[in-house]
């Protein structure tokens, strides 16, 4: 999976995600939540995160490589493996619980942040194994 945005757009994701966490807190201090417009701000939250994480994912790397790459794509696949294991946990939670009403709305932000995890322990995993084969020879 190629990246898509510049370099920037890395730290610029996890000021998006830092922000959307902040947010609400700081808006329902000031008094600007209310239980009319609470649902509203949540969904916004969501969509800042996801937001965020996706500018992680796509945008490239100092350095960018096809090693780079290939951290890209074993990171989804990890990201898609532990989503659907998260899914599947909170369902038969739920089924054992006896839980009929509450629902996960949220499994694609899941997605996207172990996503993001993965990606970023991938791409440190390169850079300390490059170091130790560089100082190793």
């Amino acid at each position: 999976m190629k990246a898509l945005l510049p370099i920037f757009c890395r730290p610029l994701g996890y000021f998006v995600i830092a922000l959307a966490l902040f947010l609400p807190f700081i808006m329902m201090m000031m008094g600007k939540v209310t239980d009319a417009n609470l649902l509203f701000y949540k969904e916004c939250a969501k969509l800042l995160m996801m937001m965020g994480a996706l500018m992680i994912i796509f945008a490239l790397v100092k350095n960018e490589s096809n090693e780079t790459e290939q951290i890209r794509n074993r990171a989804t696949r990890n990201a898609m493996f532990m989503t659907v294991l998260f899914v599947f946990g909170g369902m038969l939670y739920r089924v054992a619980k006896g839980d009929l009403i509450s629902v996960d709305s949220s499994s694609f932000l899941i997605f996207l942040i172990l996503n993001v995890l993965c990606l970023e322990f991938g791409i440190k995993k390169s850079t300390v194994d490059r170091l130790f084969k560089r100082n190793s020879r």
